[in-house]
């Protein structure tokens, strides 16, 4: 089932995100939080990949055994940068087969040191590009695509980074889930600027509860989000008197209470990076939405 219909109902819910394992031997771990977390019934499942599609194989086996195992709708991450069109078309017909619906079509980061000739399909090189592709080869299939609050490190300003969601979504974009944030306002005054420019689908604000700081700063230094400082000065003292557990407190608790602020205002539903951490996730839904 396509996500967007399932978005439709009308009823808030909860989607989860997961990343592959780099060594398959912690596979079975895997699974063991994955079948732990499905008992929440998340709307769905998204599963990342490596920089340049490093881990595209694990990826569509994992969806495929989310779906098919623990009865998860899922939904694969897909990169256009450096990907030739065969590669994709064959990659979209194997999640066909394995009875997987839905992708979220990203542009994706270059791998550290890339050649400039690995961007090898030169008509693929945005997400735009590669929505588009999706569509026109499996119209059947749901499209989502990212949104950034905080504006994209590489935009040249949030107008025209924004604009180019408008352009995701035309080219065939279901709706948008948004890069992580700590602080509310905004994703409110990113979803206010989107309706203003015609946007009218969905955006589905993204959370991630702190685990670890040394995780989280390095999270952030990718992604371009900001904790602000005294969030951050919040959790280093938690680091110091408590240590990791007494971070992942903190962390859990002020991402419940985003998500409780977001649901409360009537935001279609709030996606969970779950960094895997079946217990941070298992105490931020808590009593999130009703039974």
């Amino acid at each position: 089932m396509r996500i967007i219909d399932k978005i439709n109902q009308g009823r808030q819910f909860i989607s989860l995100e997961f990343f592959p394992p780099k060594d398959k031997n912690e596979w079975p771990a895997f699974f063991a939080v994955a079948e732990r977390l499905s008992r929440l019934e998340p709307l769905f499942a998204s599963v990342t990949y490596g920089a340049g599609g490093s881990s595209k194989g694990e990826t569509l086996e994992i969806v495929s055994r989310l779906k098919n195992e623990y009865g998860m709708e899922t939904m694969a991450h897909l990169t256009c940068i450096g990907s030739y069109r065969g590669d994709l078309q064959q990659f979209l017909d194997n999640l066909a087969l394995a009875g997987v619906n839905n992708v979220l079509a990203l542009r994706g980061d270059l791998p550290v040191d890339a050649p400039p000739e690995f961007s090898a399909c030169r008509t693929l090189l945005h997400a735009c590009d590669l929505a588009s592709f999706i569509r026109e080869t499996h119209p059947r299939m749901g499209i989502g695509v990212a949104g950034y609050p905080e504006t994209h490190p590489e935009a040249v300003d949030p107008e025209t980074d924004l604009k180019y969601l408008k352009l995701k979504l035309n080219s065939g974009g279901d709706f948008a889930i948004t890069q992580l944030f700590f602080e509310n306002s905004h994703y409110f005054e990113f979803v206010k600027r989107a309706r203003a420019i015609g946007i009218d689908k969905p955006i589905i604000p993204g959370i991630i509860p702190v685990v670890s700081l040394k995780v989280i700063r390095r999270i952030v230094s990718l992604c371009g989000a900001a904790l602000p400082p005294a969030y951050l000065a919040q959790l280093e003292e938690a680091d110091r008197s408590g240590g990791p557990a007494a971070v992942q407190r903190l962390g859990v608790a002020y991402a419940k209470r985003q998500a409780q602020e977001l649901l409360a205002a009537g935001v279609p539903g709030v996606h969970i990076y779950t960094l895997n951490r079946d217990e941070a996730v298992l105490d931020l839904v808590e009593g999130l939405l009703p039974s």
